[in-house]
């Protein structure tokens, strides 16, 4: 084991058999705390031990974030270097090669990849990483020099937005890496659709990869279909439902540039003649839709997490109950709803129960014909709910 890491202690109480079985996160009032583990530089990486001072795992530790280590590797492995990063990144490529026909996926899904609050998604030959954890910032250049070795890509953009990065006291700068930026939005082909990717103006990373399998359900439900795509982004399921055959698509969000790059898609696509768009809030919209008289065959709502902390719980859930109840309305007897949520903090039996709910508020009636998730290029760590957040409900009413 390398003597010239630091060690951290877990208190007498923490459960160490967690650790031992596969937990990765490893919570500040879980670590013995005196001044020198205060002061160790946030990114730095340490070894654990339990409180027999057995060593338990190596880890990457931040004293300004709730969670305080987490969990790299062996605890006898050593400092990660460009090869220990290329051997991750090499194994996640491999199962994303054998899902995927084209370099369009999720390549690291963070701890499920064993690279913990890394997330990189590829587009051809540029990818686009948030390090979203402070170990990950401080190795950033071994990894960016291992994933350019693994994959061949030309060009890796960091993307800092988002919530996690703020929560690990990491700064809110993107930069390019390595090669250049695309000077513009990358086609992107998914389920026969296509999607204009904006990779550095655009939301997270640029694209919602998370929802392929989901679009593809829908597909199934939308022939000659008049389709209603709320909270729709870049034109997600709007667009997949054209690929499918869908009569039309009309397009709600509350973003102009993700709406023209929608109709980008759906030029590049040639089906702009059966494409619309509509801007505004997504709940005004759909109130205004049924107001007019307005009724779709399949009506799907992907709307940004409302309940993206146990805090906001509640108050997610009720916007939830309120999305399912608006939408609702808009479907003919005999239609389709979809409902989705990328909350961590509601799980499926809650987002269900709210949804379900909504739709009897509504004075509907709704039979559950389909619950969807993420896809697999966006695995789940089996002992991290947070990594399953992905749901998606389908109803006909």
């Amino acid at each position: 084991m390398s003597t010239d890491l630091p060690v951290i202690r877990l208190k007498p109480k923490a459960n160490a058999r967690a650790i031992r079985h596969g937990a990765p996160w490893v919570y500040d009032n879980e670590v013995v705390t005196d001044r020198r583990t205060k002061n160790i530089a946030p990114g730095t990486v340490a070894v654990l031990e339990d409180e027999e001072r057995q060593p338990l795992a190596l880890v990457g530790v931040n004293p300004n974030s709730r969670i305080f280590a987490r969990v790299l590797d062996r605890a006898d492995a050593g400092a990660p270097d460009t090869a220990w990063f290329a051997e991750r990144i090499g194994k996640a490529l491999g199962l994303r090669e054998r899902l995927f026909d084209a370099p369009f996926y999720r390549l690291i899904h963070a701890e499920a990849d064993g690279l913990p609050g890394v997330v990189i998604d590829r587009f051809g030959d540029t990818c686009v990483v948030q390090p979203n954890a402070a170990w990950a910032e401080v190795l950033l250049d071994e990894m960016v020099a291992a994933l350019v070795e693994v994959t061949g890509c030309a060009n890796v953009l960091k993307s800092a937005s988002g919530r996690a990065r703020g929560l690990e006291g990491l700064d809110d700068q993107d930069a390019v890496l390595a090669g250049a930026a695309p000077e513009t939005p990358v086609a992107v082909p998914m389920n026969g659709a296509t999607y204009m990717a904006d990779l550095t103006g655009g939301q997270k990373t640029g694209l919602f990869y998370d929802q392929r399998p989901n679009h593809a359900f829908a597909q199934r439900l939308v022939a000659g279909a008049r389709v209603l795509d709320v909270f729709s982004h870049v034109g997600g399921f709007g667009l997949a439902a054209l690929a499918a055959g869908a009569e039309s698509a009309l397009c709600v969000d509350g973003s102009q540039p993700a709406l023209d790059l929608a109709a980008q898609g759906a030029e590049a696509q040639g089906v702009s003649e059966r494409f619309s768009v509509r801007k505004g809030d997504a709940f005004d919209v759909m109130t205004k839709l049924a107001e007019e008289g307005e009724t779709f065959d399949v009506v799907i709502c992907d709307p940004p997490a409302f309940a993206p902390s146990k805090q906001a719980l509640e108050a997610g859930l009720r916007a939830y109950e309120r999305v399912a109840q608006r939408a609702s309305a808009l479907v003919r007897e005999g239609g389709y709803l979809g409902l989705c949520s990328c909350s961590h903090a509601a799980d499926l039996s809650k987002f269900r129960q709210a949804s379900t709910r909504g739709i009897g508020r509504a004075g509907r009636r709704g039979t559950l014909i389909h619950t969807g998730f993420a896809g697999p290029d966006h695995p789940m760590h089996p002992q991290l709910a947070e990594s399953g957040y992905l749901k998606a409900l389908f109803y006909r009413l």
